[in-house]
């Protein structure tokens, strides 16, 4: 193998990499030494600002494949016939922690994907959860504050985490799914992945549905116990890391099954719930799964931090024929994500290996840091001009619909917006069986003895109003094992 010249960052080759210039053997160093500043300078610049959320991670790139024919749903290219492919990307997480976190908190699973496709990169940006937490982003700063650190002590707090859980029951849903073992999963290849909020297509004849995304693993559903997920924190916090790199390397490509959920706009109008409620799930019993695709990963990234750490996926980031919805949640996160990733990565973000387009991208963005001109070279910076032939397609309009009306409100309300219990209840009785609920209960109380303060026994109280209105038997268990008295005052509120 033929040797290669050391060079620094320009190119220049040189010979002293391990000793300083400096007067004499002995002397002060020299600041003509320019290796020396280069190679500290950007030492001490490695670092970029962590995500707020989903701080630690790992991804793979793979191959999608279209396995059933939706085209009657939408005109997305990928989706227009079987048989068809593309080159994607997965990012999983953990989503409250910090970027040294153990792999095996209790915690939702980030499960976002990036798909490489001839009409642009469609981001499809998720957990390993149905539902979340919250319905509205305007509570989103606030709610990942109480899963973040304590601002005087700068510990995690139970006390914060079920105070807002108990003064926003729309929470409960996701609580009792992130309390059960389900909260713990062993590592990303065995657990579902879910688009969460409701999305929209829209086929040929300009036609719209709605629906839901469900990455099913065919790995099989396997989670840690609350015990053994403690001890594989101290064994090997980077559990999920190095067993979806092993899994890869050893040829056993994860893969996952992509179904979707439909539903019209006449369904929508009539369902019980809010459809675009990012809290509540669709029953599969009124919209079943149809099956779409299959997801396979089978490379891991070169370098994790070109890759893994400065990937950058947005909701907003869509292809003709998948749109969005009036979900707030999802609104929200429309701006945030991009605005994220502006700061954190900076404005040319989407030039990094991992994000770019494979395929033609022609605009007008132009500059900033980071600034690469390979796609656009000496091209105008403006349109309309008389020295580009870049056209905007009519094809690609976009989809125009009604609103349901024009007045501003923050206070309409669908009879059963805030039904936060039906579900949560039906998830204890229909969806869990015995082992599922005493790993539940188990959870839920390890977790809410950790409450502390003068406020201890008001939250607690609280929290179990939401359990008892959910299922009387859940609330109870509960209640007994924190040893909390049950009194007529706190069974009138759980009615």
């Amino acid at each position: 193998m033929s040797s290669e010249k050391l060079t620094n960052a320009v190119g220049s080759p040189y010979y002293n990499h391990q000793d300083s210039q400096t007067v004499g053997p002995r002397g002060p160093v020299l600041l003509q030494d320019f290796i020396l500043q280069e190679n500290l300078a950007h030492f001490v610049r490695e670092r970029i600002p962590e995500r707020v959320v989903h701080a630690k991670g790992t991804g793979a790139y793979g191959k999608f494949t279209v396995t059933n024919d939706i085209s009657q749903y939408t005109r997305a290219k990928l989706f227009s016939k079987l048989g068809n492919s593309c080159r994607m990307f997965a990012r999983f997480s953990t989503v409250g922690g910090e970027k040294g976190s153990a792999d095996t908190e209790r915690d939702p699973r980030g499960f976002a994907l990036k798909f490489y496709t001839e009409d642009g990169n469609w981001d499809l940006v998720g957990n390993n959860t149905p539902v979340f937490f919250i319905k509205d982003s305007k509570k989103f700063p606030d709610f990942i504050h109480t899963q973040k650190r304590q601002p005087k002590t700068n510990l995690k707090s139970a006390t914060m985490m079920w105070d807002f859980w108990s003064l926003n029951p729309e929470s409960l849903h996701q609580v009792m799914i992130l309390m059960s073992d389900r909260g713990t999963p062993y590592g990303y290849r065995h657990m579902h992945g879910f688009g969460s909020h409701t999305f929209s297509m829209i086929n040929a004849n300009n036609e719209r549905v709605w629906v839901k995304f469900h990455f099913k693993t065919k790995q099989g559903i396997k989670n840690f116990n609350q015990e053994d997920a403690n001890k594989m924190k101290g064994e090997n916090p980077d559990f999920a890391q190095e067993d979806l790199v092993k899994a890869i390397e050893n040829g056993d490509f994860p893969k996952w099954t992509l179904y979707i959920q439909v539903m019209t706009d006449d369904e929508a109008k009539a369902f019980r719930w809010n459809p675009f409620d990012v809290t509540k799930i669709w029953p599969h019993s009124e919209f079943p799964l149809l099956e779409v695709g299959e997801m396979e990963l089978n490379e891991i990234p070169i370098n994790y931090f070109a890759h893994v750490e400065q990937a950058a996926f947005s909701p907003s980031n869509l292809v003709d024929g998948i749109s969005f919805s009036p979900d707030k949640m999802l609104q929200g996160r429309l701006f945030s994500y991009p605005d994220a990733h502006r700061y954190r990565l900076g404005t040319n973000s989407h030039l990094l290996e991992v994000n770019r387009c494979p395929f033609a991208a022609n605009n007008y963005q132009r500059d900033g840091r980071m600034a690469d001109s390979s796609q656009y070279q000496d091209k105008p910076n403006y349109y309309p001009n008389s020295f580009d032939n870049i056209k905007p397609d009519p094809a690609y309009r976009s989809f125009e619909y009604d609103l349901d009306n024009t007045r501003i409100s923050n206070f309409d309300r669908n009879e059963n917006d805030d039904d936060h219990y039906t579900q949560p209840g039906l998830l204890y009785t229909k969806a869990m069986n015995d082992d599922d609920r005493s790993a539940l209960v188990n959870n839920i109380v390890s977790s809410m003895r950790a409450i502390d303060g003068p406020m201890r026994a008001t939250i607690i109280n609280r929290q179990l109003c939401h359990f008892f209105r959910a299922n009387i038997e859940l609330g109870m268990k509960i209640a007994q094992s924190l040893n909390v008295n049950i009194d007529a005052n706190m069974m009138t509120h759980a009615k």
